[in-house]
């Protein structure tokens, strides 16, 4: 990895996801989060706030350890929390069923296997367990999506393999889960980037 990579972009990402649009997203979705949950991308640590009480412990995946440095400092103390180093497509060392809540905010867009990694949230997910997630992508309208497809290689090279264009909601079904909760919206800023799908799913 080289030196960008590994010790800027993590700084980058962590001041540019720290967006105050961002926090009553956060607040708002991962506050649903209880008993054992796991987090997908969990980054710098950025959702280690809105956790409430009801978590009783907390699996955080993320390959970068420089994010997770970050992470460490922001975790709550009292939080039982285990980070995962891997990228979240790879097989998870968590058994069948196992966790109570996914939680994935933002972190679709640059897993290079977004169905592998929501696969891996499925198996481990208890039946009648949830998928709490925040993501950007597609947006619906042509216009805006084809500003998206024109950007995307300069922006996911430029982010770190993040990408504007991919349809959070169709991959979450994709991986078998059901939708029993989405809004749709932009956020403020520029609309290729800010286009948000938030929702729960089981």
């Amino acid at each position: 990895m080289s030196f960008y990579g590994k010790y800027v972009l993590p700084r980058i990402l962590d001041l540019a996801m720290r967006n105050r649009d961002l926090l009553p997203v956060r607040e708002k979705i991962v506050s649903r989060a209880k008993g054992t949950t796991l987090e997908l991308g969990i980054g710098s640590g950025l959702n280690l706030r809105h956790y409430s009480g009801a978590v009783t412990r907390l699996y955080g995946v993320d390959p970068s350890r420089e994010l997770q440095v970050l992470a460490r400092q922001r975790a709550p103390a009292g939080l039982a929390l285990e980070f995962l180093t891997q990228s979240a497509a790879d097989p998870l060392p968590l058994p069948d069923g196992s966790v109570d809540t996914v939680v994935v905010t933002w972190s679709l867009c640059s897993i290079p296997d977004p169905g592998a990694a929501l696969a891996q949230a499925r198996r481990v997910l208890r039946p009648g367990g949830e998928l709490l997630f925040a993501e950007h992508g597609r947006a619906p309208d042509p216009g805006v999506a084809a500003w998206q497809d024109r950007l995307n290689p300069v922006w996911g090279w430029i982010s770190g393999g993040c990408n504007l264009n991919r349809p959070a909601d169709a991959l979450i079904r994709a991986a078998g889960f059901e939708l029993r909760e989405l809004e749709t919206s932009y956020l403020p800023g520029p609309r290729p980037l800010t286009y948000t799908y938030r929702g729960v799913a089981t």
